[in-house]
């Protein structure tokens, strides 16, 4: 299997220079094979695939020696094979959209890139970049083509073969990530199973009752990027001062990214050393938090009813901020690493039907559900119990002492 491990990186001025220019011309293939597909198809309705355009990569390379000749020929490949997966996603996309069953769904045509919006380039190991482990002082090198051999902190060592490299810029930052295969590494039998309800209110609950809460990151840093976005959007534009308040702004989201991607990672690593077995809901975050369509009124033209767009809001923040998308994916990677398994399971009716007997529950407040036979229970717990019996765990439940 194959895992990615992130580094800072301390280019000197010479090499943040040069990397920065690495991009630029990146950005520029990324752009001139996209302005190809879509003139291909507007006067001759031509799909030019991936294959077409990588074949067009020497010639490309022999016309602007100074410029794209002087590149990783690999490296461009993969720069290629990057607008290739983005186009893939659209038709996947605009298909979805145009099946007669489904709703109306924007599909997204892939656009042009900005020189600041276009922040990485993919190395295959060996052919374009290397990279040589930390020694004893903790600092390893990352040597890329047309940049030259760069400092990494290397905090964590990176087990099996080094497949590829990727140099990444964020805002003034340089990173390199640094993907290697390696055989999965399995962690003694546990002897436990369980079934896991993720939530907006509590971030993760159990169905042996351990109750995991959520640390709401963004809420925590809501009123500081709210008063920088306001003395951001009063700056004048292209002054000194708004790229300054554009920076605390962008380190602002950084550290609540950071935040979450770091409490996912000790949460996923407690949960994959305790239990052999973990089953959680296969949701559909992008359908959750999507805005509710507006009513109109049919008896006034141009009048709209409420429809709690508002709290909609709020919910959906809370779903984004709670980040379980990204849990999931850590969940599964962790798990498949350590030799654990994941399950995934129809979350329909799992949060009010009783864990117990099946029946229909009825659900007065939001941590609460009432069986007509066994009473008030907690909701979280028979939710994450419903998940385990679904997953085929029994109910996931630690046996009585």
């Amino acid at each position: 299997m194959r895992r990615a491990y992130k580094f800072r990186a301390y280019p000197t001025r010479p090499q943040e220079v040069r990397a920065a220019r690495l991009l630029a011309d990146h950005c520029d293939l990324y752009n001139a094979a996209l302005e190809e597909r879509r003139e291909a198809w507007r006067m001759r309705r031509v799909s030019v695939s991936y294959d077409v355009q990588s074949a067009q990569l020497k010639d490309i390379r022999r016309a602007d020696p100074q410029g794209q000749g002087r590149h990783s020929f690999t490296a461009q490949q993969q720069t290629l094979r990057r607008l290739n997966t983005v186009f893939a996603a659209f038709y996947k996309r605009a298909k979805k959209a145009n099946h007669k069953s489904a709703k109306k769904a924007k599909t997204g045509y892939p656009r042009f890139k900005p020189y600041s919006r276009f922040n990485q380039v993919r190395f295959v190991a060996g052919d374009g970049a290397r990279w040589t482990s930390a020694g004893p002082g903790g600092w390893a090198r990352a040597a890329f083509q047309g940049v030259g051999s760069v400092k990494v902190r290397q905090h964590r060592a990176v087990p099996g073969a080094v497949k590829a490299l990727q140099l990444k810029r964020e805002h003034r930052r340089w990173y390199v990530i640094v993907i290697a295969e390696a055989n999965p590494v399995p962690l003694p039998a546990a002897g436990r199973s369980v079934g896991v309800d993720l939530g907006a209110a509590r971030f993760l609950t159990t169905s042996d009752g351990q109750v995991i809460a959520n640390p709401k990151f963004l809420a925590a840093s809501a009123e500081t990027i709210a008063d920088l976005q306001r003395r951001k959007e009063r700056a004048r534009r292209e002054s000194g001062n708004r790229k300054r308040l554009r920076r605390a702004l962008a380190k602002e989201w950084r550290k609540v990214r950071n935040r979450r991607r770091d409490f996912h990672h000790k949460t996923a690593r407690a949960l994959v050393s305790s239990y052999d077995t973990i089953a959680l809901e296969q949701l559909n975050t992008a359908a959750m938090t999507r805005r509710p369509a507006p009513k109109s009124d049919p008896g006034q033209p141009g009048i709209f009813l409420p429809n709690m767009a508002t709290a909609k809001a709020g919910l959906n923040r809370s779903i984004l901020d709670a980040g379980w998308a990204q849990f999931a994916s850590i969940l599964t990677a962790k798990a498949e690493s350590a030799g654990r398994r994941t399950m995934l399971v129809n979350p329909v009716g799992t949060s009010i039907l009783c864990h117990r007997c099946g029946r229909p529950c009825t659900r007065p407040r939001q941590d609460t559900v009432i069986c007509p036979t066994h009473g008030t229970i907690d909701a979280d717990i028979n939710g994450a119990r419903n998940i385990a019996a679904r997953a085929g765990l029994g109910s996931g439940q630690a046996p009585a002492a």
